[in-house]
């Protein structure tokens, strides 16, 4: 059995879809499973034990060429199985030419005319998006956890860290109406007496930077943009806590059950997207306010300019879930 499961997206929704990869595997041992994922995510999979091959889509260069490119790729590789965790049109086309038996997708996709199996895709009623993604492969078994593997690799290089008790903090997110607001990163990091490590991406640096400034004490570091994904998954299994947004280091945390705490602004947990670690909290504002959520993604300004979701949430909720 030739497999091929397709997750385009972003890094979040990437490390989400291994929960199907890991309920694959243990349904079907013996199966090929290949994995397809866009440029810039390849880094999650370095020496992953039953991915047989990743499938790396440039979307950012020659979109279009590169998807013919890739959907020949897939043709040729003659799938049995093609399953679509993507709802949109590109990955819908690849499916659609990979003329592999069965084809499963979520109904949203404009190519679900092809699939043999779709399923509705419905946000905001409580279910993970494990659970969605889950759904393809039937309802009848709990769904499989997302799992990520640092490789030994990436646990030796970040020994280094681990002389001392310590959290991880990653404060930036893509959208504005999803990060906690800085200032209030440096209200929170002031009071920790732990060592903390800043984590992020390298353009999130400059940021990491002025929170240490601002903060004036000597027991932050800043890593973002020295570490991988796996490291940076690797550092944070062992920390006493892990502070992040709605965002992608919350599913790196939960991919390796590293105890994590989600600061929620402008979204909310009924979306399907919170931390799944055995040790997780949801930490958001306690104030009834009419405008949340404002969206399903996030959003670039506070649309009524006040941005009460993530300024009413004080540095002390931070704090409790650290005991």
């Amino acid at each position: 059995m030739k497999i091929l499961v397709i997750q385009t997206a972003f890094i979040g929704d990437v490390i989400l879809a291994t929960s199907v990869l890991e309920r694959l595997h243990a349904e079907q041992p013996d199966a090929q499973i290949d994995f397809l994922v866009r440029k810039g995510n390849e880094g999650l999979f370095a020496g992953h034990p039953f991915i047989n091959k990743l499938v790396v889509w440039n979307k950012q260069e020659g979109k279009i060429r590169n998807l013919l490119k890739i959907a020949g790729e897939v043709r040729r590789s003659n799938y049995n199985m093609v399953i679509n965790l993507h709802r949109f049109a590109t990955s819908g086309f690849i499916t659609f030419r990979s003329g592999a038996k069965q084809k499963i997708g979520f109904d949203k996709n404009p190519f679900s005319f092809c699939y043999t199996k779709k399923v509705k895709h419905i946000i905001g009623d409580g279910r993970h998006e494990v659970d969605r993604n889950n759904e393809l492969l039937g309802t009848e078994k709990k769904p499989s956890p997302p799992r990520l593997y640092p490789q030994q690799s990436d646990v030796d290089f970040v020994k280094q860290y681990k002389n001392e008790p310590y959290i991880c903090v990653a404060p930036s997110s893509v959208w504005f109406t999803k990060q906690y607001p800085a200032h209030k990163w440096v209200e929170f990091v002031k009071q920790v007496k732990q060592r903390v490590y800043l984590l992020g991406a390298p353009s999130d640096s400059a940021l990491c930077e002025e929170t240490i400034k601002s903060a004036g004490t000597g027991n932050i570091t800043n890593l973002a943009g020295k570490l991988s994904l796996l490291q940076s998954a690797a550092l944070m299994k062992d920390a006493i806590m892990n502070y992040t947004n709605d965002s992608s280091p919350m599913h790196l945390a939960s991919a390796v059950n590293a105890p994590v705490t989600a600061i929620f602004c402008s979204t909310i947990p009924a979306f399907g997207f919170g931390p799944l670690s055995t040790k997780s909290f949801v930490v958001e504002t306690n104030i009834k306010l009419e405008c949340r959520p404002c969206g399903l993604h996030g959003l670039k300004a506070c649309p009524l300019g006040h941005f009460k979701c993530a300024e009413s949430i004080s540095a002390e909720m931070l704090l409790n879930t650290m005991n």
